[in-house]
């Protein structure tokens, strides 16, 4: 990977909202994630993100999902178990054209039923897109 490459996943990193001390619990790890992407995120925040066996309480879960996954919104219900209040789900789904590719009406539908919504989406890498998914306020 080229020094302008590094750079700019770092820069994606960066602007997912992860800083230095952050506790993240990555869900979905499997071999086609974007590894130099984990590797910036670990290399901001400092430590290695949490695994699905992890309890710890965390600042964002960032959650890789492909289609054949399973249900969508009991993974994303499943996926608040650990967040942290103000915290936010990052979702990771391959883009269009990409096996696995997940509609992103697919995560509009899903997130309200788990309580979630959507607030921001972006490109990531050449292969994942990610939409950020925050909890609805209580009444």
């Amino acid at each position: 990977m080229s020094e302008a490459d590094a750079g700019t996943i770092a820069k994606v990193a960066g602007s997912l909202g992860f800083k230095d001390g952050d506790l993240i619990q990555e869900l979905g790890y499997d071999d086609d994630v974007d590894f130099d992407l984990r590797d910036s995120i670990e290399t901001l925040i400092g430590s290695e993100m949490f695994d699905e066996q992890d309890h710890d309480v965390v600042d964002s879960v960032l959650f890789w999902w492909r289609d054949g996954d399973g249900d969508l919104v009991d993974a994303l219900v499943d996926s608040l178990t650990t967040l942290d209040e103000g915290g936010v789900v990052w979702i990771m789904t391959p883009k269009q054209g990409r096996d696995g590719y997940v509609p992103p009406s697919d995560i509009q539908e899903a997130a309200p039923t788990a309580g979630l919504h959507v607030t921001t989406t972006a490109g990531v890498s050449t292969d994942w897109a990610a939409a950020r998914l925050v909890p609805r306020k209580r009444q």
